[in-house]
């Protein structure tokens, strides 16, 4: 049975979507402020090997990723630039979605914009004005009446008490207090001159929304309420996850969310990622150190998404060597061309072991330890497999693949010359002209390029 560990239970539990096939996702998307550090990167890593693997297990995936393109570091960045809200922020977003592609992770197939998102948020801060969830100052500010809420904090497994507690010994330490209560959240900021030309004028008034109900407001009409899945990192359950459960849970009377799934935070040489420390990556500040996608990718994969993951680079030349392992297998499996040996037990035997660990909460380590195993099988015996043979351990391989996505090397793009230099030399050959055919493969190795010719057909690699 497929388990996820459920962070509303704290334990694993059996995965029943609500909709018989059909699984709807909503994962906590970037704020465009500046490119994407590698913790937040990982996040998504995690959120690709779940839709991955449910589509794998035959489920339809609806996947919402929100873009938090209005934000106070979003408004003071723009600002910092001189760009206009729009401009910045579409920069960001195509960086960011530039990182996906890179680390081949699926992007959602919905990514909604706060920013064109604005009526569903006023929409949803009148219905918990109308119903006495919140109240507006003279100011102009909206806020949520966590009081008024009951189970505030289940997520987080807060002590609302102490919370009190805690909120009232900051407000000692204000100047300013415009809230009923110090413990209570903003929905609709009032506007304010410094935050230049970004406000919209609505029903409720002139401003801007508060971050939190961004995402209810996002996933209520993606995906409706309840809906099967919200992802995030562990620093999103309190005070982001907690908060979006009060607003959508008292607008609406009914459960927001069936299953939280948190990712743990990534460390770097044992220590919290800061620049003041020199730790803090980018995906461009690892590719400028000459470090592949792919080989970021595993590291981000190897560890299961709940422990913490102790990002460290001496790491990443030994996983470089890992997926060499891979790419030699899967390139001896196109040269086989034995008496034949039945491969059809091991392959079963792998698909339910991996399966079997994927099914725990995404095993992501013992499902690696189950292809490794399955890998080494096959290599006793690749001298005796049969062409067919070799293609039922492709297939399955690709199957594996289709769930991690590091197992097949990326096609590099062969320019038109070298294409053309390759045909002219299929045409030699099949001519027999073999001095011809000599002569290009030749030039080829010149031009950086190897030709390989094996039963599957003529296959061209850029040498390193």
């Amino acid at each position: 049975m497929l388990k996820f560990y459920n962070t509303l239970t704290r334990k694993k539990e059996v995965f029943k979507s609500i909709k018989k096939g059909i699984v709807g996702i909503y994962s906590c998307g970037p704020t465009v402020y500046d490119y994407a550090h590698i913790g937040n990167l990982r996040a998504y890593v995690f959120v690709d090997l779940l839709k991955r693997y449910l589509r794998y297990k035959e489920f339809k995936v609806k996947h919402v990723m929100n873009i938090t393109d209005v934000e106070d570091k979003v408004i003071k960045n723009s600002q910092k630039q001189n760009k206009s809200l729009k401009e910045f922020t579409r920069f960001y977003t195509k960086e960011f979605l530039k990182d996906l592609k890179a680390l081949n992770i699926i992007p959602a197939e919905i990514m909604p914009k706060a920013t064109e998102s604005i009526d569903e948020m006023v929409k949803l801060i009148k219905i918990l004005l109308d119903k006495g969830y919140a109240y507006k100052t003279e100011k102009g500010d909206i806020y949520f009446k966590i009081s008024k809420f009951k189970n505030y904090g289940k997520l987080a497994l807060l002590d609302v008490k102490n919370l009190k507690k805690n909120a009232d010994k900051r407000l000692n330490n204000e100047d300013e207090y415009d809230k009923e209560d110090a413990r209570d959240f903003v929905l609709w900021k009032a506007y304010d001159k410094s935050d230049g030309n970004v406000f919209w004028n609505t029903e409720i008034g002139k401003g801007r929304p508060g971050w939190h109900i961004e995402c209810s407001a996002m996933s209520r009409t993606a995906l409706r309420q309840p809906f099967d899945i919200h992802t995030g990192g562990v620093d999103l359950i309190f005070p982001h996850h907690t908060n979006e459960i009060a607003q959508s849970e008292a607008a609406y009377g009914k459960k927001f969310v069936n299953y939280w799934m948190h990712n743990e935070f990534l460390n770097v040489n044992g220590k919290k990622m800061s620049k003041s420390l020199g730790n803090f990556y980018t995906l461009r500040d690892l590719l400028d150190k000459g470090y592949s996608t792919d080989t970021i990718r595993y590291e981000f994969l190897s560890t299961h998404y709940r422990m913490k993951l102790n990002f460290m680079e001496n790491n990443l030349k030994n996983v470089s060597n890992t997926l060499q392992k891979f790419y030699d297998f899967m390139d001896k499996l196109e040269k086989v061309d034995g008496k034949g040996i039945k491969v059809d037990k091991l392959i079963k035997k792998a698909q339910k072991n991996f399966e079997k660990f994927m099914d725990d909460d995404l095993n992501v380590s013992g499902a690696l330890a189950v292809i490794f195993e399955f890998m080494t099988s096959i290599n006793k015996v690749m001298s005796d497999l049969s062409f067919s043979d070799a293609k039922k351990v492709i297939k399955v391989m690709k199957e594996f693949d289709s769930v991690l996505g590091i197992i097949e090397k990326k096609k590099e793009k062969i320019p038109v010359e070298i294409k053309k230099l390759v045909k002219e030399r299929e045409s030699a050959r099949k001519e027999r002209d073999w001095v011809k055919s000599d002569k290009i493969r030749e030039k080829l190795k010149n031009l950086g390029y190897f030709v390989e010719d094996s039963k599957s057909g003529t296959r061209v690699k850029k040498l390193n």
